[in-house]
């Protein structure tokens, strides 16, 4: 087949979303003709190969930063990936468009699948449906709830990756429709070996912590930072980047607690591992999370988690299998969970194993064959229905 992917962000742009995508065609590229049509800035390529995957980038304004977008970016991004996806559709042809996020991304997709006469695959995430975190989040706004319902019906298909995400398009956006629902995959990490809490700066005997993703509001990382007050000794590994950084150190600055934390800023991916590798549990603050990729990765190295009950992690994360869910900012239950699994070394190891094997069922290439299976029946769907019409 000849798939045109549609995302906003693309590595090294944005966060999970995009990596997860990238990650999902890569694996794609296997066997298909693969290409993203994606935003830029300044020092990217405009056309550039990943792995077999065709990647273009339209030019957008006023974006600088590589973790964080703003609303100028987002709103050039829709004319300029038309113009540039009518020449590529012209050029080459496409079979089906797979369009993720519905806010940015939606109306691009959507506009180009009506012009080629292709389906539209739509791909939630979570966040486009719904952030507790923002007043601009669509579900709050009349009008954005509107469009985003019509972009929802108007998709061939819709695809959620948790729950949690498919319940938000009906009971947000009133849309009583079949949605698909296919679990997010990550790559299999690579096998890290040898990792010495040196590299960290972290003692060797050290009770350690770690969090992985952008440091926004949504993510409640404030509670980690006090966190690190409420259980003295252990230390706490931020890894990511964002707005509320500089917040952070000030905080910890303010609590006494800064000699305990290591803010690791955005590192390769080589680099998050071994960072994973290092610590004894994962934590996570984050108000709402539509599937969290970043829990699988913790998974995988055998991290118990902690983390609140609201997002699309409760497919897969439970108490007291993968550590312990908590209710949203019931903050003396997350520490005092926290507190448990520190004295435990031996529920620790348990949890390591289970994880370990659960984990199997969530990397790529089983999203990657769920999708491929979907793209299939879009493309038979669709002929059979211009065979339809041309017949009467």
């Amino acid at each position: 087949m000849r798939i045109l992917c549609c995302n906003y962000e693309y590595p090294p742009l944005g966060g999970g979303g995009g990596v997860v995508m990238a990650a999902m065609a890569r694996q794609l590229a296997r066997r298909h003709e693969v290409t993203v049509l994606t935003s830029g800035m300044p020092g990217l390529p405009v056309q550039s190969d990943d792995a077999g995957v065709r990647v273009i980038r339209v030019p957008v304004l006023f974006r600088r930063e590589l973790a964080t977008a703003n609303f100028p970016s987002m709103a050039a991004y829709l004319p300029m990936g038309f113009w540039r996806g009518l020449q590529l559709g012209r050029r080459g042809g496409f079979d089906v468009i797979n369009t993720h996020f519905v806010v940015p991304t939606g109306p691009l997709g959507s506009a180009l699948a009506s012009t080629f006469g292709i389906p539209n695959i739509l791909s939630v995430h979570g966040g486009d449906l719904y952030d507790p975190s923002k007043t601009s989040s669509p579900h709050r706004h009349a009008l954005l709830r509107r469009a985003v319902s019509r972009l929802l019906r108007r998709a061939d298909m819709v695809v959620a990756q948790s729950r949690d995400t498919a319940g938000n398009v009906r009971t947000l956006y009133g849309v009583d429709r079949a949605v698909e629902l296919i679990p997010l995959g990550i790559d299999r990490p690579p096998a890290t070996e040898n990792v010495s809490r040196t590299e960290f700066d972290l003692p060797s005997g050290a009770f350690v912590m770690v969090s992985a993703g952008r440091l926004v509001a949504r993510k409640a990382t404030s509670q980690l930072i006090e966190l690190l007050r409420a259980v003295p000794d252990a230390f706490l590994m931020l890894i990511g980047d964002g707005p509320e950084a500089e917040a952070l150190q000030r905080q910890a600055h303010e609590l006494g607690v800064h000699d305990r934390l290591r803010m690791l800023g955005f590192v390769p991916e080589e680099r998050k591992y071994r960072a994973l590798a290092a610590a004894d549990l994962f934590v996570s603050t984050s108000q709402h999370e539509g599937f969290g990729l970043v829990f699988l990765e913790a998974m995988a190295f055998g991290l118990p988690i902690v983390c609140y009950n609201r997002g699309g992690q409760t497919d897969f994360l439970t108490t007291p299998h993968t550590g312990h869910v908590v209710p949203l900012n019931d903050f003396t239950g997350f520490t005092a969970a926290v507190i448990e699994l520190r004295t435990s070394p031996e529920r620790r190891e348990l949890i390591r194993r289970h994880s370990r094997t659960l984990v199997e069922r969530y990397f790529i290439d089983r999203c990657a064959e769920s999708y491929e299976r979907l793209f299939e029946q879009a493309v038979l769907a669709g002929h059979g229905r211009r065979a339809s019409r041309e017949r009467s």
